[in-house]
């Protein structure tokens, strides 16, 4: 073990760790991948993660004191990106450039669900990013659409403070 590891000092826990895990968590539910239809791969778990992470960051952004959480849970999820690709074997060369492309990605998703559920696209935006354009069956579609809906949804109820504390509706 090189002699830097042995005195680095661990960073103090995020405010949105417990969050961030619930989130995963969520993301990671069977129901996504089978009545939903969402493709079992590091890219489908990517792109539902994400998902379920832009649902809560659209809670977080509508008051004033979800500012510094969102934060913190994007940074979340920077570090668990970060130590996913490293775990797969890339590099600290490329690690950069590909979590740049992920907040790039989770940026485009954030946007696109934002105005999808805003204006009705909802559904074309899922298409595009969490089935990288190929649409699934109707009903899978339905499922999943019917799904982050309703989480979005029951959301709205949650405090802020319960949110961080790992509370899902």
């Amino acid at each position: 073990m090189p002699l830097s590891r042995l005195f680095r000092r661990e960073p103090p826990p995020r405010i949105a760790a417990t969050l961030y895990n619930a989130v995963v968590a969520r993301g990671r539910q069977p129901h996504w991948y089978l009545a939903g239809a969402v493709p079992d791969t590091l890219d489908g778990r990517f792109d539902m993660i994400a998902a379920v992470l832009a649902m809560v960051m659209l809670r977080l952004e509508r008051e004033g004191a979800g500012a510094v959480p969102a934060a913190s849970l994007a940074e979340c999820f920077v570090d668990d990106m970060d130590g996913q690709l490293r775990q797969i074997g890339f590099g600290d060369m490329v690690v950069g450039k590909h979590i740049g492309r992920m907040m790039a990605a989770l940026g485009g998703r954030l946007g696109a669900y934002r105005d999808g559920l805003a204006d009705g696209t909802f559904d074309a935006a899922l298409v595009r990013n969490l089935y990288r354009g190929d649409a699934p069956a109707p009903d899978a579609l339905t499922h999943v659409a019917t799904e982050l809906r309703a989480f979005r949804a029951a959301l709205d109820g949650v405090a802020i403070d319960d949110l961080l504390a790992g509370t899902l509706p």
